[in-house]
């Protein structure tokens, strides 16, 4: 398990390194970056749904274009003018993409409406719980991942140059939460003993969460120098740094934990066997969606 782990850990690194410095050469399109949370969204919201029962999952075509809605959605006002004409504020086209996926799902909730006299009892209410399901993906793998590729256009430049900053910028927000997972594996796994979460991640422990922190905070310190992308706190970016490592690795690790809750709900161990080692998509990703919002919040 952990020579998987270090394999696939390393073609992971190496394909977001590949995104980061590809793309530097595509702008305004950076098609990698969008490319790559685009399949990593529609892989992640195909695996929630089988963890579904039918009865609960929404239709599996609508989720995903649901998804793709809302990972896409924050591109036109950096790409065309007439989008930019429109509305120039991204954040108003996740907003309005995001209420489209509510209206539509309600839409599609009421052309397949069946009377519940007719159904077993309890099965009416499942159409509500279809449609919060529907906007629950959305929002988990659609619009936190919107926080993150919108750091590939800084608003604030603090680096030498908005791709400099960009690039510092992505890289923080990924490395971070990841980093924090890594230095509390292996961290716990040497030296835990107190469990943390014994309900919904019995391996965790307190010990591996004080490594994964540590950890956190050596990487964002690190990286933030390149730029530095992060601002100064008392003179020093490297305070700043710090306050990022230890709330972005931390909120990574309530996405992992978040993700456990959805998956102990659904009474399964791994949300697929995609990626060998780690289990499925949303087992890799979990941390970075989770944290996107909070590393937006620091760098811009």
């Amino acid at each position: 398990m952990l020579r998987t782990r270090l394999w696939m850990g390393t073609v992971l690194t190496l394909l977001a390194l590949g995104v980061l410095l590809v793309d530097r050469w595509l702008a305004p399109w950076y098609p990698f970056l969008l490319l790559l949370v685009l399949i990593l969204s529609l892989l992640g919201c195909y695996e929630f749904s089988t963890m579904l029962t039918p009865r609960q999952s929404p239709p599996r075509w609508l989720a995903l274009a649901a998804v793709a809605c809302l990972v896409f959605a924050p591109w036109p006002p950096h790409l065309w003018s007439w989008a930019q004409r429109l509305d120039p504020d991204p954040w108003h086209w996740v907003l309005g993409s995001l209420t489209a996926v509510l209206l539509v799902g309600f839409v599609e909730a009421m052309a397949n409406y069946q009377n519940p006299e007719s159904l077993p009892e309890g099965e009416a209410i499942l159409v509500v719980v279809r449609i919060a399901f529907l906007l629950f993906m959305a929002t988990y793998l659609g619009l936190l991942p919107a926080f993150l590729t919108q750091l590939r256009w800084p608003q604030v430049i603090r680096a030498g140059s908005a791709d400099e900053q960009a690039l510092v910028a992505l890289t923080l927000t990924i490395f971070v939460p990841k980093c924090c997972d890594i230095g509390a594996y292996f961290t716990g796994r040497f030296l835990g003993k107190r469990r943390m979460t014994p309900l919904l991640s019995p391996k965790k422990t307190w010990e591996g969460l004080a490594g994964g922190i540590l950890t956190a905070i050596l990487v964002a310190v690190g990286v933030n120098r390149l730029g530095p992308a992060l601002p100064g706190l008392l003179g020093s970016t490297d305070l700043c740094a710090i306050g990022f490592g230890i709330t972005v690795g931390g909120m990574g690790v309530l996405g992992d934990l978040a993700e456990s809750l959805i998956k102990r709900a659904c009474r399964q161990k791994d949300a697929s066997q995609v990626v060998p080692g780690f289990g499925g998509v949303l087992d890799v990703v979990d941390s970075i969606v989770y944290a996107a919002p909070v590393a937006y919040c620091w760098l811009c």
